[in-house]
């Protein structure tokens, strides 16, 4: 790891496993009553605006790290947000692009969680090494993501090809955020990744949601209900605001293919909400997977041979 507190940027980015995980229903309710793409859109604007004040509060309280000061800083920074929030627009659309072309929410699942192999791969060619151990974990946690997600026949469909396309792009968020994390305010990065993403998703949300609605007028009105509203509020506060934040800051201490595998946990958190919030039941190869996947996540924290193996 990249830090001795490294437990506590585990800690962080299990937290954000879990709140993405336990906010997947209110994305799928929300993209359903407002569109897809307008619920990125505004979810994103609302996540950026939410860390507005934050961002001034942790100044006045002095808990700022990494606070630019130079014009190089503020750079860094605007480059660093910017090059987010384009991987996060455009891993984020393609997926919702993946869902409207048939692909099934639980294969959708699957393949976007092969970031956890593509991470790693992309990362020897930044001499970026991880042990046999994380390796080992990440074949590990892909048969239990398939255990978890995948149900039938396995296909391979166009909608697919654009939810591997999804999966390369959010690995190259995660590779970005673990360049840029150690140079910047976290926060700050965060809110321009979230006011980029926003504004990119502004336009499959004019081209698709709007132009495709019956007219304009009935667009709002699916975008004015309360389900919309609620699930709207709950995932850019929440999902943005307080997930991608803490994806950042944990990021600032574990390495990005050990990231990628911790956060790998929001599929089985989503089952267990479902489980415990929505009284759904788990089939055997369900809960087989979601042990196989915790299983791989501790496995692949284990320092082998007396030292740690995925710093």
């Amino acid at each position: 790891m990249k830090s001795e507190n490294s437990k506590l940027y585990v800690s962080l980015l299990i937290l954000t496993a879990f709140i993405w995980g336990t906010a997947f229903t209110a994305q799928s309710a929300g993209g359903d009553a407002a569109g897809p793409y307008t619920f990125n859109c505004i979810r994103c604007m609302i996540g950026g605006a939410a860390l507005l004040p934050v961002i001034r509060l942790s100044d006045r309280l002095q808990l700022t790290r990494n606070r630019p000061v130079s014009r190089k800083d503020w750079r860094t920074l605007l480059a660093g947000g910017t090059a987010c929030g384009i991987a996060l627009a455009a891993g984020s659309n393609l997926q919702q692009m993946g869902l409207y072309l048939g692909s099934s929410a639980g294969k959708a699942g699957f393949l976007t969680a092969c970031y956890m192999l593509i991470v790693p791969v992309l990362g020897l060619f930044l001499h970026k090494k991880c042990g046999w151990n994380v390796w080992t974990a990440i074949a590990v946690a892909l048969a239990g993501l398939y255990l978890l997600c995948v149900k039938g026949d396995f296909q391979m469909q166009f909608s697919d090809l654009l939810l591997l396309l999804c999966a390369l792009l959010f690995a190259v968020h995660i590779l970005i955020i673990d360049y840029f994390a150690v140079r910047v305010d976290g926060v700050r990065m965060s809110c321009i990744q979230f006011f980029v993403c926003g504004i990119i998703s502004a336009v499959p949300m004019c081209v698709s949601d709007i132009m495709q609605a019956p007219s304009v007028s009935a667009w709002v009105q699916g975008l004015t209900t309360p389900q919309a509203w609620i699930a709207i509020l709950y995932a850019g506060v929440l999902s943005c605001g307080a997930g991608y934040t803490l994806q950042i800051i944990g990021q600032q201490g574990v390495n990005p293919t050990a990231a990628s595998l911790i956060l790998s946990l929001e599929s089985v958190f989503s089952v267990l909400a479902g489980w415990v919030i929505l009284g759904e039941a788990l089939q055997f190869r369900e809960i087989l997977g979601c042990v196989m996947i915790f299983g791989a996540v501790i496995f692949a924290q284990l320092p082998l041979d007396g030292r740690k193996t995925v710093s």
